[in-house]
């Protein structure tokens, strides 16, 4: 009780703001408790929470909330909306946490936001997926300009949507980093953070039980100053381009880092997902089946690199129409199944992820005597220069690849991103005032091309959760159990309480 006597002021600072606001402003008080045994919180009580969790087995927070939605505003030409949320936390990366806050504004479709907020994921299901493997629900927000098509566009008759976004914003962990690492490991300073996606859906909702939905996801983290070891082990940091050039290369993935001559990739850490989902709707059930292909790289992204190079003098010179073809090993394939008529049973989702192709264990450039160029070894959510896909030590992705978190040596890097995972997911209603959720998860790693485990390490996650609501007083309780059980994340269990508070000022 004593750590939650000083957050109490939290949540009249945010009551003060909102009471003196318009009347469709909600507001949202949340306490959470967890307590463990074991080396860590166990996982489905720890991640997809938008970073607003802790791996510490003893751990909390208190969080009040204000948010104005756009949808008050629909029936309008354009509209605004706003959030914010400040969290004080026990045990967490940070003791104060603005989770959110951002403001926002639509005009017809278009909307165009401006701070941190967090986005629900494409395609999946937030509540039973394990995750995106680019934009998941894992990491807390990154500050960003976001303009957007959130909602489909629909033209031909209905028949063809489009929907995407483009943003630009600035990691906030540098002092995360700075403490993780004790300045001992590389990290980096005022990263710049660029994402883009697009989908394409073909088919109309109102007319067609099938429909079929493309779409392609992509980010980039650059600019910044990254700090490196030399070989005598000094840390020295190397200042990242931030001009108009630099922005532009992280939108086309074109470019190369500082320092690099002969051998030229691209600028930045880039990354993304192919995916795609099928939809069939019928009167009593509804079935999505999709897809998720992940790639760092152009022969993961293409599946195919050039490798037509001369010898010799020429050995640098493309001389040849000739290409390496890379295997489509790597994927997570999904089937989300909602029964219309069954509140017990309401949704079940069954995924299967295998990661350990990476291109293949190879990475070779063309030299004057061996001209091949191979592009393995792509390493996902790692990067040389940069500290990967993670945001406050917790991947942005699926949170499958171990987190950097989890480490003890003060590294900011995913040591087992090669693994092949089973999860399942169910949720419904036993009565109606309480709902459950189920989570499974069976996974076997082999750590990393670079560091790979003597022996693949198993492990078992498993979450059971129940929530109590009382929606004409705005109460809800929620208790969830967690238990890790293997060789990857250790032996884990752990129980969890939340209690929240919602309401509208009027």
């Amino acid at each position: 009780m004593i750590m939650f006597r000083k957050y109490i002021l939290l949540g009249s600072l945010f009551s003060a703001l909102a009471m003196s606001a318009q009347t469709d402003i909600s507001w949202e008080v949340t306490m959470q408790s967890t307590n463990s045994t074991g080396d860590y919180t166990p996982l489905w009580l720890n991640a997809n929470k938008h970073g607003l969790s802790s791996l510490e087995k003893n751990n909390g927070y208190l969080m009040a909330g204000i948010t104005k939605p756009m949808e008050s505003d629909s029936v309008r030409r354009w509209s605004y909306g706003y959030g914010a949320s400040l969290v004080g936390a026990y045990n967490f990366t940070s003791p104060i946490v603005v989770q959110e806050a951002y403001v926002e504004g639509r005009w017809l479709k278009g909307v165009l936001t401006l701070g941190s907020k967090e986005w629900a994921m494409e395609l999946k299901n937030d509540t039973l997926s394990s995750g995106s493997q680019t934009f998941g629900i894992n990491a807390r927000p990154v500050p960003q300009l976001r303009i957007a098509l959130p909602d489909y566009w629909t033209f031909a008759g209905g028949w063809l949507g489009i929907k995407g976004h483009i943003s630009y914003g600035m990691t906030s962990d540098d002092g995360w980093q700075k403490d993780f690492t004790n300045k001992q490991s590389r990290y980096t300073e005022n990263a710049l953070y660029h994402s883009k996606a697009g989908y394409l859906r073909i088919g109309n909702v109102e007319k067609s039980r099938l429909t079929v939905e493309l779409g392609i996801e992509m980010a980039s983290l650059f600019g910044g100053t990254s700090y490196r070891k030399r070989v005598d082990g000094e840390l020295v940091g190397v200042k990242n381009g931030t001009g108009l050039s630099s922005f532009w290369h992280a939108f086309t993935g074109g470019g190369s880092d500082v320092g690099e001559t002969t051998y030229q990739n691209v600028e930045g850490d880039m990354l993304g997902s192919w995916v795609a989902r099928v939809n069939y709707d019928a009167p009593t059930w509804n079935l999505g089946v999709y897809a998720d292909h992940y790639f760092e790289d152009h022969s993961s992204m293409f599946l195919l690199d050039y490798d037509g190079y001369g010898n010799g003098a020429e050995w640098n010179v493309r001389k040849d129409n000739r290409y390496l073809f890379y295997g489509l090993k790597d994927i997570m394939l999904g089937a989300e199944l909602t029964l219309k008529n069954c509140p017990w049973m309401r949704k079940v989702v069954v995924e299967y992820l295998y990661t350990k192709h990476q291109s293949g264990p190879v990475y070779h450039d063309h030299t004057e005597n061996i001209p091949d160029h191979i592009g393995g070894c792509d390493n996902y959510y790692n990067h040389g220069i940069y500290t990967g896909w993670q945001h406050w030590g917790q991947v942005i992705g699926n949170p499958l690849y171990m987190s950097p978190l989890y480490n003890t040596d003060g590294t900011i890097q995913v040591k087992n991103n090669r693994f092949v995972a089973w999860h399942g997911g169910v949720c419904g209603s036993v009565s109606k005032a309480i709902d459950y959720r189920l989570l499974a998860t069976y996974q076997k790693g082999w750590g990393t091309y670079g560091n790979m485990y003597p022996a693949p390490r198993r492990n078992v996650s498993l979450l059971a959760e129940a929530c109590y609501n009382l929606p004409k007083s705005g109460w809800q309780f929620v208790a969830a159990l967690g238990m890790d059980k293997g060789g990857l994340l250790g032996d884990n269990y752990g129980l969890q309480l939340t209690v929240s508070k919602k309401g509208v000022f009027k």
